[in-house]
């Protein structure tokens, strides 16, 4: 190519302007040499007049990265420094021109990799100072999007993760609670004083009242508040007081699934559940946990037991008004209880202001929200309601124990309510008892038992115990019962439901029934009058059915003792009874056969388990051991005229508000005929009148009813009834410790205790205070034929010289016993020196051929099979050992 077509280089070193002008020239195409530029090759250059490449696009693109901000030199340095083949031009990392001048120099400096590009420019590289440390309005926004991206993601899972527990068993706990025969609350049996309500037995006073006062948007809101949460939070975190700010839902989900610790921890898990909870379950479900979960004061837990607490009713049967007071205390019952509180600004003037003042609000609130009309918020003002005054929880002291427990035993025994199911809460049952008539039991008792037994005087003394119980005649509810000193005095075994305390002489009248409708062989089983006779005399030989002797195992025949050798002669069944001869009833019952009188006891009332399994002579003379309440309701049977009633003590239990099956009242039975019931009770009536129990005339109302005295004088019976209540009274000495009976000899300083003495007193104390109205018996009919013993005729009785017929009764029951192995207990009835009440010397008892016994007897040789003594079978009122 000649040498006039080339074009000259570009200038060297001559920055963007050169880079750009490198960019431009194409490649493989000579450059013409500068116009300015020496004759002669560059150094390092290709021979003269040889192509040489000038860097291209590459070396352009790289002079471009460099950033060079050099500009191009004009003419003047180009003449002056930067000649063609001048020392500084010609190298690829040199700058252009000039020969090792500055040129060069600062071209060298600029060269190099560039810096990479971070990707958080933080600190900032194009600030400097203390502005390199402040983020840019860019870095500011993408943080905290990220951040709040960050905790809805994080949220989001965790909502779908959270598992909602169950409500906490101590949410879930109740109490049973007792109520007397008139609705009232007798006594609460459980840890917490809770009863769980379903929905549909909460008020919609109640509903309302408390949407109005916590949480107005309750059925369209979502379950949380989130400021509320939000103040809660910043307020625990600088350490100040803890506060709610919560939803119902909230509330709910605190009260039931968490404990109650005040933490930032328990918070974030109550907001979290109290949305799935919100979302999940229905609004009723929310408010029915809520209101049965809440606490309202007065140790109740739950809207049942506040409703009983503060107004003595159901919850169900709360008036607007009330229930604005309720959702009041919701508050803080300790400041808004009417009554006061025990902090030191809730003194009940102080509370009874801020609850006026809430209780209006609320009122108003429910006005507001369209949940209460305003007719009827002015009617209520200024009208309190003001609450019952705070009554003690009754606990298990006095006779409530006792009565709990044997309402607890008929609801086991009536429904398929099992007692884990039980014993876990959550009952209302009512039961038949009369506040008022247990009360006067339970002061009768006390009062005899002051005036005659001391304990610290008399080692005799020690150990006395009462029992007693009230039946109302043809109906069957035990409205009183007296079961000993107390469970909270360390007396556990309720005297009133027990076996094991033989009833000695009341067991007569059914021997008498049984004659009276079955008869006997002589009389060609042809019922007997009360007018019939028997030998009354003392130590007789006892026939069996058949007319042969009864005799003892070692074949001698056996013996019944009276309790003094009177010698009664040929007596009226209604005389025998009168005075508690034993002789008759023993041969009656033998003629009749046990067994008619075993069964007509039962049919009167008393339960099989009582029985003294061992049908000897003894078992008229009642060594059977059924309870204080089965001898009342057995009276009872002749009180109303031969109709039976199955004892019951319980007539509703509910449980969540729903009634429990199997509480009906028991049906009337007929136990024996009508006109057998009326002779019985004629016969009873002049027990009263002129024989062991004329104590109790003082009651100046129709009454009958029957003494009995046991072996050794080891307990004393009276049971009486007028035409509208029975209630029998038994007395014992029992070492608790120890479970064995003891003798009352003694006892009181007397010789010995009888039932015509202070277990007739008791009866009448209580009959006399009982309200008792005043009813005449059904007239008796003259029933049955008058016979004598065996068909034989009356032989006059022959008076003892060492004798008097009625006046002077034979001291102490003799102790001797019979040659029996297995003695068995033989009740005794008798007058002792120190009864002046008592005027017969008859005996009730008993005994076998070991000498006089007494109305106890000593003790009952039995005939060929006796057995054991007592009958330990049972005897309570349900069955079973206490039953």
């Amino acid at each position: 190519m000649s040498e006039h077509r080339r074009k000259p280089p570009p200038p060297q070193g001559g920055g963007r302007a050169a880079a750009r002008r490198a960019a431009q020239q194409p490649q493989g195409r000579r450059a013409a040499p500068s116009r300015g530029s020496a004759a002669g090759p560059p150094p390092n250059s290709e021979p003269y007049g040889q192509e040489r490449p000038s860097g291209g696009r590459a070396e352009a693109r790289r002079a471009a990265q460099r950033g060079s901000r050099r500009r191009a030199p004009d003419a003047a340095e180009m003449s002056s420094g930067g000649g063609a083949g001048g020392h500084g031009g010609g190298g690829r990392r040199t700058g252009g021109g000039g020969s090792g001048s500055e040129g060069g120099r600062g071209r060298g400096r600029g060269s190099g990799k560039p810096a990479k590009k971070r990707l958080i420019d933080y600190p900032r590289a194009n600030r400097s100072g203390w502005r390199r440390f402040v983020p840019s309005w860019k870095q500011v926004t993408s943080l905290a999007i990220g951040f709040v991206g960050l905790i809805v993601g994080a949220s989001g899972v965790a909502l779908a993760l959270v598992h909602v527990p169950d409500e906490s068993l101590a949410a879930k706990q109740q109490n049973n609670v007792y109520l007397w025969s008139n609705g009232k609350v007798m006594a609460r049996d459980g840890k917490a004083n809770r009863q769980n309500l379903d929905f549909a037995q909460i008020p919609v006073s109640m509903q309302n009242a408390a949407i109005a006062a916590e949480n107005a948007t309750f059925w369209d809101d979502s379950g949380v508040d989130p400021m509320g949460i939000a103040r809660a939070l910043f307020n625990m975190a600088k350490g100040g007081d803890t506060q709610g700010g919560s939803t119902i839902t909230q509330q709910y989900v605190k009260n039931a699934m968490l404990n109650q610790n005040q933490t930032l921890d328990r918070k974030f898990k109550e907001l979290f559940i109290s949305i799935k909870v919100g979302a999940d379950e229905p609004k009723e479900k929310i408010l029915q946990g809520y209101l049965n979960t809440s606490y309202y004061g007065r140790g109740a837990y739950g809207l049942q037991a506040a409703a009983q607490a503060y107004y003595g009713k159901d919850a169900f049967d709360l008036k607007p008004d009330e229930s604005a007071m309720l959702a009041t205390v919701l508050k803080g019952a300790d400041l808004y209880d009417p009554s006061g509180g025990t902090g030191p600004n809730s003194s009940k003037a102080a509370n009874t202001k801020r609850a006026k003042a809430r209780w209006s609000w609320i009122l108003d609130r429910e006005v507001e929200n369209g949940l209460l009309s305003k007719a009827k918020r002015d009617s209520y003002r200024g009208k309190f309601p003001t609450p019952d005054e705070p009554k003690p929880v009754a606990s298990k002291s006095g006779q409530i124990g006792y009565l709990m427990d044997t309402a607890k035993k008929y609801v086991l025994k009536n429904s398929s309510i099992t007692e884990p199911e039980f014993d876990r809460g959550g009952f209302q049952i009512r039961t038949t008892f009369d506040e008022s008539k247990v009360s006067k039991l339970e002061d009768s008792v006390k009062k005899v038992n002051k005036r005659y037994i001391d304990p610290d005087e008399r080692a005799k003394d020690k150990y006395v115990q009462f029992g007693a119980a009230s039946v109302v005649p043809g109906d069957g509810k035990i409205v009183a019962l007296y079961g000993g000193e107390g469970y909270d005095k360390g007396h556990f075994s309720n005297n009133a439901d027990t076996f094991g305390v033989p009833v000695g002489s009341t067991w007569k009248p059914f021997v008498l029934a049984a004659a009276m409708k079955d008869g006997t062989p002589a009389s060609q089983h042809q019922p007997l009058s009360v007018d019939s006779k028997y030998n009354g005399n003392d130590h007789l030989k006892v026939k069996s059915a058949d007319g042969d002797y009864v005799r003892k195992r070692d074949n001698s025949p056996f013996y019944q003792e009276n309790e003094s050798n009177h010698p009664w002669g040929y007596i009226s069944l209604t005389k025998a009874m009168e005075q508690s001869v034993n002789t008759p009833f023993v041969q009656l019952g033998m003629d009749v056969g046990m067994d008619k009188v075993r069964d007509m006891a039962h049919a009167a009332g008393i339960s099989e388990e009582s029985f003294d399994k061992n049908l000897n002579p003894s078992f008229a003379l009642g060594t059977s051991t059924p309870s204080a309440i089965r001898m009342a309701n057995a009276y009872a049977t002749f009180a109303d005229s031969g109709t039976k009633v199955e004892p019951y003590s319980v007539t509703e239990v509910k449980r969540g508000g729903e009634v429990e099956q199997g509480f009906d009242p028991p049906k009337q039975e007929t136990a024996m005929d009508r006109n057998i019931a009326n002779n019985v009770t004629k016969v009873l009536q002049n027990v009263i009148q002129n024989g062991t129990a004329k104590d109790a005339k003082r009651l100046g109302k129709p009454a009958a009813g029957k003494t009995g005295t046991t072996d050794e004088n080891k307990s004393a019976w009276f049971v009486g009834y007028t035409p509208k209540l029975s209630t029998s009274v038994t007395m014992f000495r029992e070492d608790p410790k120890n479970p064995r009976q003891l003798s009352m000899n003694g006892v009181g300083g007397f010789d010995s205790i009888h039932g015509g003495a202070l277990p007739t007193e008791v009866w009448t104390e209580y009959m006399l205070k009982a309200n008792v109205p005043y009813a005449q018996f059904e007239p008796a009919l003259p029933l049955g034929q008058v016979a004598n013993e065996a068909g034989m005729p009356t032989p006059k009785p022959t008076p003892s010289p060492t004798q008097k017929p009625s006046e002077t009764p034979s001291g102490k029951p003799s102790g001797s016993s019979s040659p029996s192995n297995s003695p068995s207990p033989t009740p005794t009835e008798t007058c002792a020196d120190w009864d002046i009440n008592c005027q017969n010397n008859g005996g009730t008892t008993t005994g076998g051929t070991g000498g006089p016994g007494g109305d106890t007897g000593g003790n009952t040789t039995p005939p060929p099979d006796p057995g054991t003594s007592g009958g330990d079978s049972g005897g309570g009122l349900f069955g079973g050992p206490s039953g």
